[in-house]
């Protein structure tokens, strides 16, 4: 390709709403663009990215012995119904009406549509296992779209699902699948961390996310450097030791308390540490008030609270000053689970009934209690594990302290056994004849999402520096002097024979200073560099890669060896 030709509307400047180096580094090379809030087009030079990326995907995904085919984005209300997500996956779901006033959702996911696909075609355990997939676009009204296309209104995905006749059939597809995203992200070149995640709203008894580790993650993952326990934040079981104290209970206390409505403010007051007092956090939870009680040290969980009510994420809310007087009879900042008015769900974290003589909140204005104890003082529904996993913290399955990490999720793997295939009765008849639910996984990638954390991983002050698998060119031969008919004869030269040898190429042919021309090379980051220069004359130039910055200089006739050595160092054939 010419650059004289090639759509590439670079940018000099940092647009002003970019907040991380892909986000910002893709605007500026000219590969997306931004049409509003989350919604985004990829330009030539990103759409070869993504197409790349895509077709990793797809070698991997039919190496595994998964059918592509492709679905439509628009999917009728009936069959969220059936699975009772319309209303449960909530507001991040963009809903229409046809003329006809029939209601229908762009799909930001497509176990229903994919179950009743097959749900009347595929009859018999003899055409079991299945599994297909498409490459598509999803859809999700993200209520704080950010980082570019990483959180995007628009993305695009590849999900898989597989459909088999018992547990033990989805967990080898599971493990095939598993495989095949080591195999896709090796490719993509993405340092990652599979770890335990949260099944949310697509639900099942198991997942697991394909972290790409960026400091700029959204996600944090908690991991074991001593074993290869490694799990998202929402999702690590927390180990919590709680000093058992010695001694009686001793008899409760009013203590007058004014201004110090937080943790922190009763440390100083109280003059001890965070791990003596309960917290107490106040919820709406689908309109009803929530109280939940956690050690003061520590944070609350509130996925981990949102699984154990069966509660979505959107339906959970902080309850506002009028409800929390009208449950406690006193102001924020000093609520506690001693005497709670009405018919109130208090909820306990386990570690607060092994700790005596807390301090909490007094449910009386300006006043805590102090010497609570849990069982004589009061009672709740006692939940296992609502913390959040800090740094530090125990592992549960070595005992070795915890690391945390941020990461960015681009790939996710999930166990959904018979959800979808019971609520849409979507059966097959086994050995016996008998009809069972089809036991099912789903499995997804974030293509747009992989594209930037590639970005993310591999870039530097100047720019991006694309792995060769999925730069959008190989090669880019840059000519100094385009009117020097000598440094363009040669330029011409080198680039038709390197596409006639199957290469990939740009050849830099505009009139431009070299200044301009070295600082765009650097920021679209072509992977091999090719500068034709003073010494054409002498069929001389200079050879370098993004990634070292390196320039050496070489013979014409050197250049195809050069690069196939460069491409067997990255494992890829020409």
């Amino acid at each position: 390709m010419r650059m004289s030709k090639l759509y590439m509307p670079t940018l000099r400047e940092v647009p002003s709403e970019a907040e991380i180096p892909s986000h910002k580094l893709l605007l500026r090379a000219g590969m997306t663009r931004k049409l509003v809030s989350g919604i985004y087009s990829y330009l030539p030079l990103g759409y070869r990215v993504i197409r790349k990326i895509e077709q990793i995907v797809r070698e991997e995904m039919d190496n595994a012995g998964s059918e592509e085919l492709l679905m439509s984005a628009i999917q009728p209300r009936e069959l969220w119904e059936a699975s009772e997500r319309w209303e449960s996956f909530g507001p991040e779901m963009f809903k229409l009406k046809d003329r006809n006033s029939r209601e229908f959702c762009l799909g930001p996911t497509h176990e229903e549509y994919f179950t009743n696909l097959i749900k009347d075609e595929v009859r018999s355990y003899k055409q079991l296992p299945l599994n297909l997939y498409q490459i598509q676009t999803k859809y999700r009204d993200e209520k704080r779209p950010r980082f570019g296309v990483i959180r995007a209104r628009e993305f695009i995905m590849k999900d898989a699902y597989s459909f088999d006749k018992d547990l033990e059939g989805m967990e080898r597809s599971y493990k095939e699948m598993w495989e095949a995203y080591e195999k896709i992200f090796t490719r993509l070149k993405l340092k990652y961390k599979v770890v335990q995640g949260d099944s949310g709203s697509m639900g099942g008894n198991n997942s697991h996310e394909f972290m790409a580790m960026s400091e700029v993650g959204e996600s944090l993952v908690a991991y074991c450097d001593n074993c290869n326990y490694a799990a998202t934040d929402e999702k690590a079981e927390v180990v919590y030791n709680v000093k058992e104290s010695e001694g009686i209970e001793d008899k409760m206390e009013k203590v007058y308390t004014p201004d110090a409505k937080t943790i922190d403010d009763l440390v100083d007051l109280f003059k001890i540490e965070k791990s003596n007092f309960g917290k107490a956090l106040v919820y709406n939870v689908s309109g009803e008030p929530v109280v939940v009680i956690v050690p003061g040290d520590r944070e609350l969980n509130e996925t981990k609270l949102c699984n154990y009510l069966g509660a979505p994420e959107h339906e959970l809310e902080m309850a506002d000053e009028e409800t929390i007087i009208r449950i406690t009879g006193a102001n924020k900042g000093f609520t506690g689970p001693v005497g709670l008015i009405g018919d109130v769900k208090l909820l306990v974290d386990s570690r607060i009934t092994k700790m005596k003589n807390l301090i909490v909140g007094g449910n009386e204005t300006d006043y805590h209690l102090k010497n609570v104890n849990y069982g004589r003082d009061f009672t709740g529904e006692v939940v296992e594990d609502l913390l959040l996993v800090e740094e530090g913290d125990i592992c549960p399955k070595c005992g070795k302290p915890l690391l945390m990490d941020r990461g960015i999720e681009v790939g996710n793997i999930f166990q959904l056994g018979t959800k979808y295939s019971s609520s849409l009765n979507a059966n097959y008849l086994d050995e016996d004849g008998k009809e069972k639910p089809f036991v099912m996984g789903s499995y997804g990638v974030g293509v747009s999402r992989s594209m930037a954390a590639i970005v993310e991983q591999y870039h530097d002050e100047y720019g991006i520096i694309w792995p060769l698998v999925v730069a959008p060119y190989h090669v880019i031969i840059t000519i100094i002097n385009t009117k020097n008919e000598e440094q363009k004869q040669l330029g011409e030269k080198i680039y038709k024979e390197l596409l006639d040898e199957g290469l990939e190429v740009l050849l830099d042919d505009r009139n431009e200073r070299a200044g301009v021309k070295f600082n765009d090379r650097d920021l679209i980051g072509i992977p091999i560099r090719i500068t034709v220069g003073k010494k054409a004359s002498e069929n001389i130039v200079e050879y370098s890669l993004r990634k070292d910055n390196k320039n050496i200089e070489i013979s014409v006739d050197e250049i195809m060896d050069k690069i196939r050595g460069d491409f067997e160092k990255e494992d890829i054939r020409i």
